[in-house]
């Protein structure tokens, strides 16, 4: 019978699909580091200064996570914190990933600049700006004839990059750190109550959030 920690890597593959089930076992604990981080930045209230991004970086990417996931009636990435979550990614499992993200967002100020002339970043553009913005940059994951309006040309790996790690910060297991009041959770109707029924204690009896199933939960 497969734990609740194999079953959030299960999840993260399901959720991303570009990384091996080797990797992710391999850097679990690193990418629960980060969520942790997350959370505790998020409770902060912004207070906490970025370990790898510059402020600029930072607004870039959180304007960019924002329209992957964006905010309407439900909370988005920018609520849950994914630009802290990539912040620490970028410092630990993901540090290979930091020249892209450098060159990445260098490439989207240049297609910002192109597509809305006066406009410096995304971060400083409107929020439909910003959609047609990240529209583009995510259309460069799969190309279409005739559908660019900028000559920009962006490496199809920071979108893909940017859009995993975005992923990943808003739905991972709060418990584990990420997902602020679990709001990507309940973005996709994962109910986040933790409640396990023997056999499930025992293999999750030291995982932080457990609680024994109580008589009232078993009727439901």
């Amino acid at each position: 019978m497969k734990s609740t920690l194999e079953a959030r890597r299960n999840f993260l593959l399901q959720a991303g699909g570009l990384a091996g089930a080797a990797w992710i076992s391999a850097q679990w604990p690193a990418i629960l580091a980060a969520a942790q981080h997350s959370h505790q930045a998020v409770k902060a209230k912004g207070s906490e200064a970025f370990e790898v991004l510059t402020p600029d970086q930072a607004k870039q990417i959180d304007a960019i996570s924002s329209q992957i996931i964006p905010s309407d009636e439900l909370p988005g990435a920018h609520e849950a914190g994914v630009v802290y979550f990539i912040d620490r990614a970028l410092k630990t499992f993901a540090s290979d990933t930091r020249p892209v993200y450098e060159k990445g967002l260098a490439d989207v100020a240049k297609m910002t600049a192109e597509l809305f002339p006066g406009v410096r970043t995304i971060s400083d553009a409107t929020p439909e700006q910003q959609q047609q913005i990240v529209a583009e940059l995510m259309s460069e994951m799969n190309p279409r004839p005739g559908a660019r309006r900028s000559t920009v040309a962006v490496n199809a790996d920071f979108p893909q990059t940017i859009w995993i790690h975005t992923l990943w910060g808003f739905l991972l297991d709060p418990d584990a750190g990420a997902n602020r009041d679990y709001v990507g959770w309940k973005v996709i109707g994962r109910d986040p109550a933790h409640s396990f029924s023997p056999p499930f204690g025992f293999y999750d009896q030291d995982y932080p959030g457990w609680q024994a199933s109580s008589p009232e939960t078993d009727k439901r």
